[in-house]
């Protein structure tokens, strides 16, 4: 068992139990763990009462859920309410499927709910659960809404304010980086950086995504073309809005910027959202075709959170299958989401497409999908977004790390974090 070093910031925990053996059985193992200050409630309200009380709050709350007068449901849900903001390690008996919503819950309304546990708990369970207490929370919030509108980002685009950030992949076999999804950035000059979420909206509402997407597709082929003149081959997956498949002449339109810029039409994946496929299929569908037919990878995007995945699947000539980080984020721990990942690449490699996994953050994570057969990660583990100058010095700085990672599926030591990516 490592030493309790690992989280010396926890100074004490509050255990919410109903049953009194159970107290007593989590705060032995505390103890044993180094934490000496233990307090204990025996259901959310009692809970919610020492919280206003306790002075300095307790690091950690260990929250049953089946308890009498409030349950651990409604507690997570007040504490909420309340804007405490207290890592939080759910125990149960029951069901792992029920526990594991429970986890679910506590991360969509914004809490740090490190961990899920089986009871009855054991000594390096809770352990595992500590040492993510340090941790910055993984949600992430967001922003305010900005005061933008379209004549703003119509500016925008004529001033050339709209710049192109690379994510990298990465091989999971051979932890080396196999391509890079471009992502586009507004750098207000007065807002300061605006997300992605709100601007795209204002441009897909007001007849601006289709210079949009223009503009970010010749940034990406442009860098991809300098990249490739030094040596460096990098396939560039770039987003498509679905309002764009419903022009007949986009594929004709993409090709002809592609061979401008001395691409081959492999070099370019493009990523469209499942779920952006319902409406006006007839059109896409021909659209996709197309693209297809000239030589483009194509990438269903955020797959699992759309009605229809598999009915796409099996009509649409896809070539790489792009899992939702949803189902990536906490799987090693979640016995539901292993089921959807496994089911999910097992289909992927029958069908003979490359699988992305988004969204991964931890080595743990990125284990899971090396033993599951996942081609390729994308995600902080790896790198976050950075502007295209800053790829090859960062290539450099990431040649270490390559063994760790490729060796992460079969080793238990932790790989480095991310060196000057951010």
């Amino acid at each position: 068992m490592p030493a309790h070093a690992a989280y010396a910031h926890i100074s004490s925990v509050l255990i919410v139990d109903d049953s009194r053996v159970q107290r007593s059985h989590t705060a032995a193992l505390c103890r044993e763990l180094g934490i000496t200050r233990i307090e204990e409630a025996g259901n959310g309200r009692e809970a919610l009462a020492l919280l206003s009380a306790l002075q300095p709050a307790p690091a950690v709350l260990i929250v049953d859920l089946e308890m009498p007068t409030m349950d651990g449901f409604e507690l997570i849900e007040r504490l909420q309410q309340h804007g405490i903001d207290i890592p939080i390690i759910v125990a149960s008996s029951r069901e792992r499927s029920l526990i594991d919503m429970v986890q679910s819950l506590g991360s969509t309304l914004g809490l740090r709910v490190l961990s899920a546990l089986q009871k009855p708990v054991r000594l390096e369970t809770l352990h595992g659960a500590l040492c993510k207490s340090g941790s910055a929370p993984v949600r992430r919030q967001q922003g305010p809404q900005l005061p933008i509108d379209a004549e703003q980002l119509r500016r925008a685009l004529e001033r050339g304010e709209i710049q192109v950030h690379y994510q990298p992949k990465a091989d999971i076999r051979s932890g080396t980086i196999s391509g890079v999804e471009a992502l586009a950035r507004w750098e207000h000059p007065a807002l300061g950086l605006v997300p992605p979420d709100q601007f795209i909206p204002i441009a897909e509402h007001n007849g601006l995504i289709h210079q949009l997407t223009i503009e970010v597709m010749n940034q990406a082929m442009l860098q991809a073309a300098a990249w490739k003149a030094r040596g460096l081959s990098l396939p560039v997956a770039i987003n498509l809005s679905p309002l764009l498949l419903e022009h007949s002449h986009l594929a004709q339109e993409i090709s002809s910027l592609q061979q401008s810029h001395g691409l081959e039409a492999d070099e370019v994946v493009l990523e469209i959202t499942e779920s952006s496929l319902v409406s006006g299929l007839g059109v896409a569908m021909g659209v996709l075709a197309r693209l297809r037919l000239r030589g483009f990878g194509l990438s269903i995007d955020d797959y699992g959170t759309g009605f229809s995945s598999m009915q796409q699947l099996a009509r649409i000539p896809f070539t790489e299958l792009k899992i939702d980080r949803s189902f990536v984020r906490g799987a090693y721990e979640r016995e539901n989401l292993q089921v959807i990942l496994r089911s999910a690449i097992a289909m992927a490699n029958e069908l003979g497409l490359v699988t992305v996994a988004e969204g991964v953050e931890s080595v743990e994570e990125w284990r899971l999908l090396h033993g599951y057969g996942c081609t390729h990660g994308q995600g902080w583990l790896i790198a976050r977004a950075m502007p295209g100058a800053a790829i090859i010095p960062w290539l450099r700085a990431h040649r270490p790390r390559v063994a760790a990672l490729s060796a992460a599926g079969v080793e238990s030591s932790a790989v480095p974090g991310p060196t000057g990516a951010d």
